[in-house]
């Protein structure tokens, strides 16, 4: 797929009355860079509302000096560690963790984010490695967490009681294939499959990573017309699901 046939669908797509809402998130967060400063006014030049996933424990207070308006920072599980136990997947919250102890890591970087942000945090758990134990997901209100974002389509915009579930759909880092920009066509085509889906395309990047063909597709993406980029607040905004 190519810009132009992408942008024949967008417009397809308004014509019928279906206007596409994109939204953007960013991990990995924390200590400043050359590459966090360029993350940040991209968003600035391009005027596109970023949700900054920030790791609590790696947050440098340097870092929320550099926020404009449109930037709102989500809290990137706390410390990043993979707990995983032999053969899981990699996971801050593996099945094994007493959920004490979760819930304690998730309060504390809570408390270090809304220190740091202000108004600029909104209380939503991006888990690192894009996984988070089911059972944990309805602790997360009692606790203060209003929502939960992780990859691919989501199962339900409340997995639990006052819970906003808002997922990212195009990583555009190939992380098994050299950790490169996956390429325009592939990127393009994974947004078009999820542009059905009851939620907003949600385009997941890291900059640390990125390479030359990486920020300049995001340079590109981010002119393209009649697409609306929700800000995370816009995104998560909790309305309680319909009961009974």
């Amino acid at each position: 797929m190519n810009w132009a046939e992408f942008e024949g669908e967008l417009a397809r797509r308004r014509g019928a009355g279906s206007p596409v809402q994109f939204w953007w998130r960013d991990d990995d967060a924390g200590a400043v860079s050359p590459e966090l400063k360029k993350l940040i006014q991209l968003s600035k030049k391009s005027d596109v509302p970023l949700a900054l996933a920030v790791v609590p424990e790696a947050a440098e207070a340097e870092l929320f000096k550099l926020l404009h308006a449109r930037v709102t920072v989500v809290q990137h599980g706390t410390d990043h560690r993979n707990r995983a136990a032999k053969g899981e997947k990699k996971t801050e919250y593996p099945a094994g963790e007493p959920m004490e102890s979760a819930l304690a890591r998730i309060v504390d970087g809570l408390g270090r984010l809304r220190a740091f942000a202000g108004k600029r945090f909104l209380p939503v758990l991006a888990p690192p490695w894009n996984r988070v134990r089911a059972d944990l997901l309805k602790k997360l209100p009692a606790i203060g967490i209003r929502g939960v974002s992780v990859y691919g389509p989501r199962k339900s915009a409340e997995p639990a009681p006052e819970l906003r579930q808002v997922n990212t759909h195009v990583d555009i880092v190939a992380w098994r294939r050299g950790r490169h920009f996956i390429g325009e066509s592939e990127a393009l085509a994974l947004a078009l499959k999820n542009l059905s889906n009851d939620e907003p395309v949600g385009w997941l990047t890291h900059h640390a990573v990125h390479d030359a063909a990486a920020w300049k597709f995001l340079e590109r993406l981010f002119t393209l017309r009649g697409v609306r980029w929700l800000s995370a607040a816009e995104a998560f905004s909790y309305t309680p699901a319909a009961h009974g």
